[in-house]
């Protein structure tokens, strides 16, 4: 039955992207290049010829987007813990983390392009576009942690710290990892976002060039591999995930 149901959900995965190009199909022929759709393989024979430019701006997207997955992701982890070891300081600092996520990177972009220099304004966009998400999944796996085992831990003269080492840490791991699986394409996102703002390098700044150089099928290939990066951060978190807390219960996964 297990066997089953996941040949069904693959077969319906390639249904879906079957039926996702057929569509692109239909809308290129229908409208046409002219309207900004290009055909599959036009997308596809120019990312062959292309394909000489991109491993520079790949690896400076990449670049500013780990550095600021690592740093929003430290803050994001740092905060969670603060705030279940000194709950007092949460009221205070969860209004900060909510406004680096209501704010629009878009529009603090520029000032951050104001007051930062170099590549710092990019990578603190990625960072700013993953904090809160993590943060929430660390909280939400610290404060599941078993009551039973956090009383024991009492009983035995334990304090908020020790409940941590012995208790929470483990409890909060696969909320975690989910948090960061959500992160790592965010942080794709808001270093190319950040790389709209200027630069000489970056997946973002390739696109504006092709743009406004009106090559259709070049952008749209800049955008599946913008797309394809996302997803493989996505998928290498998920692994990472199932391989250090196989004990967690996954989305999906059989009710015996």
């Amino acid at each position: 039955m297990k066997n089953l149901s996941i040949g069904s959900k693959q077969v319906s995965g390639a249904l879906g992207v079957l039926g996702l190009l057929g569509f692109w199909i239909f809308a290129a022929e229908l409208w046409g290049i002219h309207k900004g759709i290009p055909t599959p393989w036009g997308v596809v024979s120019t990312f062959v010829k292309d394909w000489h430019y991109y491993p520079t701006h790949l690896s400076a997207t990449l670049g500013r987007a780990a550095k600021g997955y690592l740093i929003g992701n430290t803050i994001a982890i740092g905060l969670g813990l603060t705030f279940v070891l000194a709950p007092f300081m949460e009221k205070a600092l969860m209004q900060l983390a909510v406004a680096t996520y209501c704010l629009p990177i878009i529009a603090i972009g520029p000032i951050l392009q104001v007051v930062l220099d170099g590549d710092a304004p990019k990578v603190a966009l990625a960072s700013l576009s993953v904090i809160f998400t993590t943060l929430i999944g660390v909280l939400v796996g610290l404060r599941s942690a078993d009551r039973t085992s956090l009383d024991l831990v009492r009983a035995y003269g334990g304090g908020s710290w020790m409940q941590l080492r012995k208790v929470r840490l483990r409890a909060a791991l696969p909320s975690t990892f989910t948090g960061l699986q959500i992160a790592a394409p965010a942080a794709v996102l808001g270093a190319i976002i950040g790389e709209y703002l200027g630069g000489e390098k970056g997946l973002g700044i390739f696109m504006i060039n092709s743009q406004q150089a009106f090559k259709v099928e070049r952008t749209w290939g800049i955008a599946f591999v913008s797309t394809a990066v996302a997803g493989l951060g996505f998928a290498l978190t998920a692994v990472l995930a199932r391989r250090l807390t196989p004990w967690a219960p996954r989305a999906g996964a059989e009710t015996r």
